[in-house]
């Protein structure tokens, strides 16, 4: 199968690219290195040293004896999207390319329409692209659980059955997103739904719960093949942030209450459930909408668990609460359904303090490589005073 990988230089990208190259697919994969020129701006950077893309390509060749083909290039030049659409004519794409951070959307009017741009125009060109050069292609599109928001009622995987004044459909899930990124990919949503019931696109949007570790079983191959692992408050999960902390000897930040409540999964579980969804097409016109996490944890469970974990190897892990720069429930109900992709085939890989310990280890390795000051939490969802647009 040709699949052609958008955003293939991300965290999730790269590993998903190698993956599918490793299963014998004709792989083609496009970037334009945003997430590596937004962390220079924000004086941030992986905590795992990560080879220049060119670099990463030529060690995969020379370790796989496989071809990956690679363009330069930014989605939202659709001179860019038809040139590859024409060329490689994909049958499947996995879309990844996307401004992926709340805090860096909340920052300035500027990184917010700089992400609404990226994101939304970037994924409306894909789609005419497929309209106009694949219609038979499938795109797998990675959204986020954050689309829903936290509703005092059951979660359902991207519908919702309504009864109201004797009458029923079924309509797409309400949408409570918590930050202008997340925003945008409701946008998205909306505008790959419509293409589906308007131009009979095959489409499946996989709202993705909090990602975490960083080996598969393409990365360990070699160190050259390494994807990144970012721990900042700009790109960082808290269970990153948590885990650094952790082995820097710096208090566990837990915003607010703790009670902020969200799924999470294994990074070689998103490569699965990507892969899964893939080999299983979207039908004509089909628009499905995949939940996909394996676990559910409250903010103050996984400092707890870092706290135990870190306790296993010799470190002495406090937890110090802090007032949450963020506008969301700190307390609140949150049960979300994900099925479809266990009823597929996945079999999920969970979070405990075994994993949560290897992933101090592996931090330990870098110690030298962590910047203090991109830690603690500098944007805030309601400035105090006016901020630079």
């Amino acid at each position: 199968m040709r699949v052609l990988i958008l955003g293939a230089d991300g965290y999730l990208g790269w590993p998903t690219a190698m993956r599918f190259s490793a299963l014998g697919h004709d792989v083609h994969t496009v970037d334009n290195y945003l997430r590596r020129s937004m962390h220079a701006v924000n004086g941030s950077d992986s905590l795992t040293p990560i080879k220049r893309f060119d670099e990463r390509l030529a060690a995969w060749g020379e370790i796989s004896r496989r071809e990956m083909t690679h363009t330069e290039g930014d989605l939202t030049d659709y001179s860019v999207v038809e040139r590859v659409f024409r060329e490689f004519e994909p049958e499947a794409i996995v879309h990844y390319a996307e401004q992926p951070s709340a805090p860096y959307s909340m920052a300035s009017r500027t990184n917010a329409v700089d992400t609404q741009v990226n994101n939304v125009v970037g994924t409306l060109n894909v789609l005419f692209a497929m309209r106009d050069l694949a219609p038979d292609a499938h795109l797998v599109k990675l959204g986020t659980m954050g689309e829903y928001g936290t509703p005092n009622i059951d979660i359902e995987e991207g519908y919702l059955e309504v009864t109201r004044n004797g009458r029923s459909d079924r309509l797409p899930f309400p949408k409570l997103p918590g930050s202008l990124y997340h925003c945008s990919k409701v946008h998205d949503s909306t505008n790959i739904h419509f293409a589906s019931r308007i131009w009979g696109l095959r489409a499946t949007d996989l709202n993705q719960g909090v990602v975490y570790g960083v080996d598969t079983p393409e990365t360990v191959l070699d160190e050259r093949l390494a994807t990144r692992f970012d721990y900042d408050e700009v790109f960082g999960t808290a269970l990153n942030r948590f885990c650094v902390q952790a082995v820097i000897g710096h208090p566990l930040t837990v915003y607010g209450e703790g009670g902020q409540t969200r799924g999470y999964l294994n990074i070689r579980d998103t490569l699965r459930c990507i892969e899964l969804a893939v080999v299983n097409p979207a039908d004509e016109g089909e628009f499905r909408v995949f939940n996909q996490f394996t676990e559910q944890f409250s903010i103050q469970d996984l400092a707890e668990l870092v706290q135990q974990a870190g306790a296993d190897v010799g470190l002495d892990v406090s937890i110090e609460p802090t007032t949450n720069p963020r506008v969301e429930a700190e307390q609140h109900y949150y049960n979300a359904k994900h099925t479809k992709l266990l009823d597929l085939g996945l079999e999920p890989h969970l979070l405990t303090r075994e994993v949560v310990e290897s992933m101090l280890r592996a931090i330990r390795r870098h110690r030298t490589r962590v910047i203090v000051e991109a830690v603690p939490p500098r944007t805030r969802w309601r400035a105090s005073q006016a901020q630079p647009a």
